[in-house]
This record gives structure tokens, sequence and C-alpha cells, in this order.
């Protein structure tokens, strides 16, 4: 099993984006520790540039491209959250930007992408895939390809999120981290193993969108096509050639959470905690608050992925 990123990694990605991404906030909320009957810190990625964690990764990426590179466009394909942070990216280090996104991705994703200085290019996720049409554009224009999770610059970055978590907070016994293509998970993972060697990681996975933790229970990567979850951000449909063995390496189990409890924790995150999460930005803290995983008397660190929204859809979910 050959591993393509590892901590020297993540330290370099922290040094890349010392200045560019904001230092997130940690919080903390006694209800929640009285409800787990344990010790919980929130690490609050919706507060990221662009409104995830995705900024890390896609600046770590950009900004280690090179000279040539950086003259030419880079494309990549994301339903929002990546697109978002590549665009932006582009924008800081003046690379030009095209992203392919699903014709169906949230407006606020849309807009916030087009508002960043990117090309968008729309497609039907139901008759066109996504990796397909982007390697054909690439290949005919000549442009870099940087994936939204399957790139060791990604991932490394993505690990800069736990590093400064468990720089600021100490050690922990457990992390809980979202998983879509396991880019934020396998970069978590290597930052949490290097930092706190004895802190359980944990990836969190909808139950309509669990390839990932089949795959991990497994150790047979598997696919699911257009999974159907509230959480667009978990649609990916298989982990990626980089991520897979990451995750079997690094991370020590993966549990799936219902689309009601992913519900009902965002709405608890929006009422109690007075932050604005989106749905797959609630995936970890569900499997937490609804009592998938519990661990009494722990440290427990949960990564809160992102914040980005489409307030329409949201008061329909709310209503």
């Amino acid at each position: 099993m050959i591993l393509t990123v590892n901590y020297s990694d993540v330290k370099v990605a922290a040094r890349n984006l010392e200045g560019k991404a904001n230092r997130t906030p940690i919080i903390t909320s006694t209800t929640v520790n009285q409800r787990t009957q344990s010790q919980v810190f929130f690490k609050c990625e919706n507060f990221q540039r662009t409104g995830s964690f995705k900024f890390r990764g896609a600046y770590n990426a950009l900004a280690q491209l090179s000279e040539e590179q950086k003259q030419r466009a880079v494309l990549t394909y994301s339903s929002g959250n990546h697109a978002q942070a590549i665009a932006l990216s582009g924008q800081l280090l003046n690379i030009p930007t095209i992203i392919v996104m699903p014709d169906d991705a949230p407006t606020v994703k849309q807009a916030a992408t087009r508002g960043y200085g990117a090309e968008v290019i729309l497609y039907d996720r139901l008759e066109t895939n996504r990796e397909e049409l982007s390697q054909c554009l690439a290949s005919e224009r000549g442009l870099t390809l940087i994936p939204p999770y399957d790139h060791p610059h990604v991932v490394a970055g993505q690990g800069t999120a736990v590093k400064e978590l468990i720089e600021e907070v100490g050690s922990l016994d457990l992390l809980l981290v979202p998983c879509g293509g396991g880019g934020l998970l396998s970069g978590s993972a290597i930052a949490a193993r290097a930092l706190a060697p004895s802190c359980r990681i944990i990836g969190v996975e909808p139950e309509q969108a669990d390839d990932a933790t089949r795959s991990f229970h497994t150790k047979t990567l598997q696919t699911i096509e257009n999974p159907s979850t509230i959480a667009d951000g978990a649609r990916t449909p298989y982990l990626g050639k980089i991520t897979f063995p990451l995750v079997l390496h690094y991370v020590d189990d993966m549990v799936t959470v219902s689309e009601s409890a992913i519900l009902r924790t965002m709405f608890f995150l929006w009422e109690r905690l007075k932050i604005v999460v989106e749905p797959t930005g609630a995936v970890a803290a569900a499997a937490l608050l609804e009592g998938v995983v519990t661990a009494p008397d722990a440290r427990i660190g949960v990564i809160i992925s992102g914040g980005n929204v489409d307030l329409q859809q949201i008061g329909k979910l709310f209503a």
C-alpha cells in the first residue's frame, strides 16, 4: 500500500496557508458536554474563507504549481465548496480557473464561484460523468486538473485544520470527521496521528452515501452513483486512489448517520451554538449527538466542515 502524503506535507501546507487561510474558531458548549458526558471541541470550518475547509487544500495545491502551470488555467469539478475554494485561490494567486459543476448545485454556491471570477461549466449529473468531462476539457485546453479530494497537496492542506485544533486545545481521545471523497478525513487523520498518537479517529458518512464506510470495512473500494442525500458535499461516488489507502492506514473506524439525524443535528447547531452549518457540515457532529458514537469522559474533537447553505432550501427543511 503506497501512502503519498505524510505529516511533513501537512506542515508545508500550514506554511503555505499562513496569512491566507483563516485560523478558524473552536467552540465549546456546556449543553453538548452534559448531553454527551464528555468534553467536546468543535473546529468550525464554516468560518473558513469561502465557507468551508476546502480553501485549505485548494490554496495549498495551487500555491505549489510551477510557474508554467500558473500561467495556464486550472480546472476542477465540484458540487460547490471545492469550486469556490479553487476560484478564490486562483483569484488570490492570479491563476485563471474553470469549474465543472452539476446544474443542480446550490444556487448560492454557483453564484459565489462565479463571483470569485471562475468560468463555470454546468452539466447534468444524471447524464454526464464529471471526471470524464473534466479530463476531456483539460486535455483539449491544456489545463491543469486539481480534483476535489484525490490530490496529495489537497489532502495535506485539509490536514491543517486538525493541526490547528490539537495545537490549540491539546491532545484528544477521539476525533470525528465527515467523509465524502476522503480528503478531509485523510488529512485530519495524518495530523491527529502525528500530534495525538493515541487518539481514536472515526470517519462519518450519511447512510445514503456510505461507499467509504463499506470500503473501509471490506478493505475493497466500493462505489455508489449519485447518492441521494441532503449532505451534498458527501455525494462523491467513491474514495480516491490517494485517499483510500490513507483512510485504511490511519483511520480507526467508519460509521454512518441517517438523513433525519443530520437534520436534527444541523438544527441543534443553528439553535444552540448559534452558527450556520450546512447539512454536510453537521455529519460528524450527528454521530456524537445522536449517540452513534459514545465516549464518556473523553476529550473529543469534531470537525464542522462548512456553512454554505442555500437559504431557500434550508427554509424548506426547517419547515
